[in-house]
């Protein structure tokens, strides 16, 4: 159906106030036809999703119930803008994903578009296939696609899940057969968070047995990469003095994350604190908190070597966002883990890897982006933009202090990836920080927010990482300097 047809029908049930007996009439009008198709929807949107949408509100209800101790009533987890509209309304106590499910039959599908998409780009860019992949795995954004991500991992190395007829529970993997893959099995390595940790124990045991599988498989080694890699580490370990056993355990170590029972990355603590000097300070600490394997007989074992192994050869990293409420901008957490992933990779290496994002928010048009292009996506479409710094401002002092945090998470991606460019600091120091009007707001709502602005851009400059001039530098310096004296000034009150 055309888009404009489609439009036409919606914007139609609108002003008919939802209602589904009208959908009969409507479709004649807009389609001069009958359609079973159209009135299925039609009549989904009037009877199930409208009604849960406005019950959404019951999101504050829900919210004061549960401060005082009540009972809040549970529901399914999920993404609405992915198309799971059963999660509505919000304001429940919702409950994760069945482990055992993920992922499903349609992550599968996305995963494969992820990971097809990502083998075009780094292509493109370079000729050939990438040595090895450095992916996130997020238990939140697992919850909310049902493994779109573990789908892309099991794909780029040639596995794909079985699944049990009836209940849909993935009962194991087989091996896509290199006359249907039609290219080498990559190898991959996932750095896990920590909650996907505790909340996917199942799925870490599977894709350590992926890498065990595709490692079995008699192919020439140009293409079977994991093949490849773990024999070449192998022999490298028998000559260490290791059994086969051993020595086969630590080339096939393939997840990695913190250590049991602790979550992060040490990466934005050191930057928050202005605790280090040079990028290789945030990436040997990086390494230090990822470097716990995890696997068959390896409960977050600190392996650094072996880490450091995957990370000279990590041509690619990636980190897939699924829906686009969130971006590499959103908090301290995407530079702590994947900004500290490509300054880990950088470190061993001594260059940055070919860092990428990938976008699924539309499941049927993936794309992909460099680190590079979604900093500059992210900048002009919210954090310069306009109507995002008017929205903030109906906030007050909460909203200067969101302001303030996206200086904070600005500067982490550029102390770790490098994706901020002068013209891009100067954008927001003219948006954020020397603007007349928003100076006098900040100064009236939220003083420490300007006051951590002007620190985190000087910071910049000090640092080398924004060539600013003399001229701004000393509109800069001036600035913090009289909000330190007016912060001083208001604290003896």
């Amino acid at each position: 159906m055309p888009t404009k047809k489609a439009l036409a029908l919606a914007h139609g049930l609108a002003a008919a106030g939802y209602r589904p007996e009208r959908v009969p009439a409507l479709i004649n009008l807009v389609l001069d036809r009958t359609s079973a198709e159209a009135a299925e929807v039609l009549t989904y949107i009037a009877d199930t999703l409208v009604p849960r949408i406005r019950r959404c509100a019951e999101e504050i209800d829900a919210s004061f119930t549960g401060f005082t101790g009540g009972f809040v009533p549970p529901g399914p987890s999920g993404a609405p803008t992915r198309g799971q509209a059963d999660i509505l309304p919000t304001g429940r106590n919702f409950y994760s994903v069945d482990p055992n499910k993920i992922p499903t039959p349609a992550a599968w599908e996305v995963g494969v578009r992820l990971g097809d998409a990502l083998i075009a780009r780094y292509m493109a860019e370079s000729g050939r296939y990438p040595d090895n992949i450095g992916i996130l795995l997020y238990g939140t954004s697992t919850m909310r696609t049902r493994g779109d991500d573990i789908a892309e991992i099991y794909y780029l190395m040639g596995v794909r899940p079985v699944w049990a007829r009836g209940s849909g529970n993935v009962t194991g993997l087989e091996v896509i057969p290199a006359s249907e893959l039609k290219r080498p099995r990559l190898d991959v390595t996932p750095r896990i968070s920590g909650l996907f940790r505790d909340s996917f124990p199942n799925l870490v045991e599977r894709v350590d047995e992926a890498v065990c599988m595709v490692a079995a498989l008699k192919e020439p080694p140009e293409s079977n990469f994991v093949r490849r890699n773990v024999f070449k580490d192998l022999e490298e370990y028998r000559q260490m003095g290791m059994s086969e056993e051993d020595a086969f355990r630590e080339a096939t170590f393939r997840v990695f994350g913190c250590p049991p029972g602790t979550y992060g990355a040490g990466v934005a603590e050191l930057v928050e604190s202005k605790n280090w000097e040079t990028q290789a300070d945030l990436g040997n600490n990086y390494i230090r908190y990822s470097s716990h394997a995890y696997g068959r007989g390896s409960y977050g074992k600190q392996k650094p070597d072996v880490y450091r192994r995957h990370l000279a050869r990590m041509d690619v990293t990636v980190k897939n966002e699924d829906s686009r409420e969130y971006d590499m901008m959103s908090c301290t957490d995407y530079y702590n883990y994947y900004g500290g992933m490509i300054v880990a990779a950088k470190t061993v290496r001594g260059s940055l890897p070919f860092a990428v994002m990938g976008d699924s928010a539309d499941p049927k048009r993936v794309k992909i982006r460099t680190t590079f292009e979604e900093a500059k996506h992210v900048l002009r479409s919210r954090l310069v933009n306009p109507k995002w710094l008017e929205g903030m401002k109906r906030h007050g002092y909460k909203g200067a202090g969101d302001i303030s945090h996206m200086m904070d998470v600005v500067l982490g991606w550029d102390a770790t990836a490098e994706v901020v460019d002068d013209w891009m600091y100067e954008k927001i120091a003219n948006a954020y920080a020397l603007d007349p009007e928003m100076q006098e707001w900040m100064k009236q709502v939220n003083p420490f927010a300007l006051q951590n602005i002007l620190d985190k851009l000087l910071e910049a400059i000090h640092r080398g990482m924004w060539d600013a001039g003399e001229e701004m530098t000393e509109e800069l310096r001036n600035a913090y300097l009289e909000m330190d004296g007016e912060i001083e000034e208001w604290s003896d009150r």
